[in-house]
């Protein structure tokens, strides 16, 4: 495990430096920049604003002083921070940087406003796709062949296929106009997480089921399980004791990526429901060519994908040993 661990942090560090440095490439390379678009400004106070931030420098210069806290300027001055004093140290120095269109604002001070909304949304989230897809999986697959597999599998295939906005404007008919048993945007407390929730953990909801009923199907018919039914076990011991457990190794394979998922996805929900969290973020620095957020969000969702992935994988082997006996092989 601590081989498997080192391994795992050796090829992190790889991969974040070439996030790093693609998305820093890519994202200067879009036409235009961040204060193009204010055409109130005039070209010397753009100008002004540029080198400020050091957008007037070489790409491979702009690039040095993102990653590294160094000083390139010649009046020995580093690139401010959002309050227009703190210099900004660069990534090995655990600094994100100021934010070009939040001025008042660092990238870490946004993110740590946000993710937390994001990240509470997304738990929710998961709760409602692991509530829903693993009974609605279980019974699909106990019940093979009959009405309610039929009807189960129909709707799997329907929270699959329907987008958000759809799933989301139908719940906001039904429960905030036609029931009015909740609020339709907002946050704040409980009842303003509820329908986003659902509706961001409906698709995901829908493969945790497809996943267990595969699963649980194939594992039904492996000879330690036959063997255990012909000593006589009841049904429901042989299914909770024997069978789950197995079959449950794809859906929690599924639930790092989807985990990720739930978080990088929120967007049209947040956007839907005026949910204050990293999505909005991601898409208006996106808009804004704001390079600073658009690297922190986009760092920040691949140290969640790599970690959950981990997580996930060190999971599989304890659910199922036979990874372990291969890897040893």
């Amino acid at each position: 495990m601590t081989l498997f661990l080192l391994r795992r942090a050796g090829w992190f560090l790889v991969t974040l430096w070439l996030v790093v440095s693609v998305s820093f490439v890519l994202m200067r390379a879009v036409r235009g920049g961040p204060f193009s678009s204010e055409r109130a400004l005039h070209p010397a106070v753009e100008q002004s604003l540029r080198a400020r931030y050091h957008l007037d420098w070489p790409l491979w210069k702009q690039y040095l002083q993102y990653v590294g806290p160094l000083d390139w300027s010649a009046e020995g001055h580093a690139l401010v921070g959002g309050d227009g004093t703190r210099p900004f140290g660069g990534l090995l120095a655990l600094d994100l940087g100021p934010s070009f269109k939040y001025r008042d604002f660092t990238v870490g001070e946004i993110l740590a406003q946000s993710l937390p909304v994001s990240a509470a949304l997304g738990a929710l989230a998961l709760v409602w796709a692991l509530a829903l897809g693993l009974p609605c999986g279980i019974l699909a697959a106990v019940r093979r062949g009959t009405r309610l597999d039929l009807a189960l599998r129909l709707g799997a295939t329907l929270g699959i296929a329907l987008p958000n906005f759809v799933v989301a404007g139908l719940l906001v008919l039904v429960f905030v106009f036609g029931l009015g048993w909740l609020p339709p945007a907002g946050w704040g407390d409980l009842q303003h997480f509820l329908l986003p929730s659902f509706v961001l953990g409906l698709p995901f909801a829908a493969y945790v089921a497809r996943l267990t009923r595969a699963g649980l199907l194939e594992v039904l018919n492996q000879d330690y399980v036959r063997t255990a039914r012909a000593k006589g076990l009841p049904p429901r011991l042989v299914l909770v004791r024997h069978a789950l457990r197995a079959a449950l190794l794809p859906v929690v394979t599924y639930l790092g990526p989807a985990t990720a998922g739930i978080l990088t996805g929120s967007l049209v929900v947040e956007k839907i429901f005026a949910i204050p969290g990293v999505g909005t973020h991601f898409v208006n620095s996106a808009l804004n060519r704001d390079y600073p957020l658009a690297m922190g969000v986009t760092l920040v969702y691949t140290v969640l994908v790599y970690a959950l992935n981990t997580l996930v994988d060190a999971a599989a082997t304890l659910l199922d040993p036979r990874i372990r006996l291969e890897e040893a092989g």
